[in-house]
């Protein structure tokens, strides 16, 4: 199958959310949420997370991941949960009052099977009280998400590893070379070449094919993660935007969706003069109004 046959799909079977003037929506992706080890790259990231999260959870928004949440290809669930269990109890607030939404990518596909979600989501033993406690038994996990208005327009969300089809169709192979070549490969520096978001080549590739299926399904909206590259189109542009990740060096940027406007962000660290640091948040591109987009 090829990537535009596989996007074409995602975009049919896409689950449909509402997009309307009191649409409020927090969009990251690539977290790679890991065991807080050397190769754990959001472990530099997560006090930054955890407190943006908060700010969007106390101010009415809807979290949706756009896939590659959960580091699964490098560790299991459970060592995953017992390093993020401040980050997952955060997520837990926003599945108890129904606002938030999982799509899944390419290293944490295992989500694509239910009986996986259930395996690892149904609950977490909390040591404290020596039980089991509810956690997100049925966490709503997509291939692909739709805001879509009254009139049928819509912004098309999803991972974008449906463009590259190494990561798409061989994500096995995939998954055993990071497990056990790259992974180790990490401590002297050597970048796996497997990743569109640390190869260069293959990263221009994914985005062409992404470009190319906007241009022949009439410039339809899309945001993506997947190559970690923050981008963001001006009004006369392709509508071809990607939220970045949350494994930047010193910062996580996001796409907010609110008041009919769309805005890239940036979370991070600031110094102040008197020595004192403050987590902030920044806009990188927009506000624009979504208007200079879709039909609204």
């Amino acid at each position: 199958m090829s990537a535009n046959s596989r996007l074409s799909r995602a975009f049919k079977n896409a689950k449909k959310l509402p997009l309307n003037q009191n649409s409020k929506y927090i969009l990251f992706s690539d977290c790679h949420r890991g065991d807080n080890g050397f190769a754990d790259d959001f472990s530099h990231n997560r006090k930054v997370y955890n407190y943006a999260i908060s700010q969007y959870f106390n101010n009415g928004f809807t979290y949706i991941e756009l896939g590659d949440g959960d580091e699964l290809w490098e560790n299991k669930f459970d060592t995953i949960f017992k390093a993020n269990k401040d980050t997952f109890l955060l997520l837990k607030k926003f599945y108890d009052i129904n606002r938030i939404h999982f799509i899944w990518g390419n290293h944490d596909m295992d989500y694509k099977n239910q009986k996986n979600i259930k395996k690892n989501l149904s609950r977490y033993y909390e040591s404290a009280t020596d039980e089991f406690k509810e956690f997100m038994p049925n966490a709503p996990f997509h291939e692909s998400i739709r805001l879509e208005n009254n009139n049928q327009n819509s912004i098309f969300l999803l991972h974008g590893h449906q463009a590259d089809w190494f990561n798409y169709s061989f994500w096995k192979l995939s998954r055993f070379l990071v497990q056990y070549l790259w992974k180790p490969l990490q401590i002297v520096g050597i970048k796996d070449p497997t990743s569109p978001a640390q190869n260069f080549k293959e990263l221009i590739k994914v985005e062409r094919h992404i470009e190319k299926w906007i241009k022949n399904n009439n410039n339809q909206v899309l945001v993506t993660g997947h190559t970690h590259r923050p981008r963001f189109p001006q009004p006369n542009e392709l509508p071809y935007f990607n939220d970045g990740s949350c494994v930047h060096p010193r910062c996580i940027t996001g796409i907010e969706i609110e008041n009919y406007q769309i805005t890239l962000i940036k979370w991070h660290f600031t110094t102040h003069e008197d020595g004192t640091m403050q987590i902030v948040k920044s806009i990188l591109e927009g506000p624009e109004n979504l208007s200079n987009y879709v039909d609204l």
